[in-house]
């Protein structure tokens, strides 16, 4: 008997050491956003004052486009998502586009909001403060979220509104799992802490309707930015102050001409049954899915997302 417990004492022993030793090469400590912007803020990348916050942000192509294109990232995303849009679009339109509040280089919001709400007035002072009145607005997962919530707040801003993959209706899913223990109040304190790059490939994997077009480069750019100090925390905040909120009913208050691209491998918001019922709220819509591709279209297949805009754009009243 004195030996069974020993043995058993041993072995708790050698299982708490792993668990120890495992955490202590997973622990990733925050990292100042100076660190990050030698690597992640080169020109043309800019910060911009609002609300506390130094705002990071790229804003190019022509200054005297009457309507530029204002590009929205989802949740845990940064404005590199739009990278290829933005290549082959700023010749010809200004194209803008920056790290929303509580991600990428703009960090946590100070007064804790990351409501949808708060968004929306938040784009509204951003644009005062690029000086643009109206824009064509375009956004994706939670970023689409906020371009409609936007074309609903403020319809005077909006000339044209381009959704990939929003959100907006009560999730049919669930969240993927790495955001639901982010969410979690018991869990999330710990996470802030830890942050595998294997995790980080999984996720980004997770959005792509072929993993394999996942870069090295890629993971690296969202481990590294996700590190900066606070985001992880807020990344928490976001998704809890997000929860049970549905603003759904007001889809249908949007007016502005609106482009709905939809990949039809997205398995984190899937296309059945929301492609359709956003087409269906949105009077005057446009829906296109997407053969083949994911949660993150944009980043995925630029070429063909961003055709497909260009096309779309081209058809529309001037």
């Amino acid at each position: 008997m004195v030996m069974t417990l020993k043995i058993a004492g041993g072995v708790l022993l050698v299982l708490i050491l792993a668990a120890v030793t495992a955490l202590a090469f997973a622990w990733t400590p925050d990292r100042p956003v100076e660190t990050l912007k030698a690597r992640w803020a080169k020109p043309p990348s800019e910060f911009v004052t609002i609300d506390g916050m130094q705002v990071h942000l790229r804003d190019e192509g022509p200054r005297d486009d009457a309507t530029p294109i204002v590009m929205l990232h989802g949740t845990a995303s940064s404005l590199y998502t739009w990278q290829g849009w933005a290549d082959r679009l700023k010749a010809t339109h200004r194209v803008i586009r920056f790290d929303r509040p509580g991600f990428g280089l703009t960090g946590p919001n100070p007064n804790n909001d990351y409501s949808m709400r708060y968004y929306a007035t938040f784009l509204q002072r951003l644009l005062d403060r690029l000086g643009v009145k109206k824009a064509i607005i375009v956004g994706n997962s939670s970023g689409g979220r906020m371009a409609w919530e936007f074309a609903v707040a403020y319809p005077d801003r909006v000339s044209k509104l381009v959704l990939l993959a929003p959100a907006g209706y009560p999730r049919s899913t669930p969240l993927p799992m790495g955001l639901r223990i982010a969410m979690s109040p018991t869990a999330s304190p710990l996470l802030e802490h830890i942050l595998p790059k294997s995790q980080v490939r999984k996720g980004l994997e997770g959005t792509y309707g072929d993993p394999a077009k996942v870069t090295n480069e890629e993971v690296d750019r969202n481990y590294e930015i996700t590190l900066r100090a606070g985001n992880r925390k807020a990344l928490g905040e976001t998704l809890r102050q997000a929860q049970n909120v549905d603003d759904s009913a007001a889809i249908k208050r949007v007016t502005a001409p609106t482009l709905i691209l939809w990949g039809t491998r997205d398995t984190v918001i899937p296309p059945t049954p929301d492609a359709a019922e956003f087409h269906r709220d949105i009077v005057s819509s446009t829906l296109v899915m997407l053969p083949g591709v994911g949660h993150v279209a944009q980043e995925e297949d630029p070429a063909k997302t961003e055709g497909t805009f260009e096309r779309w754009l081209a058809s529309q009243p001037h």
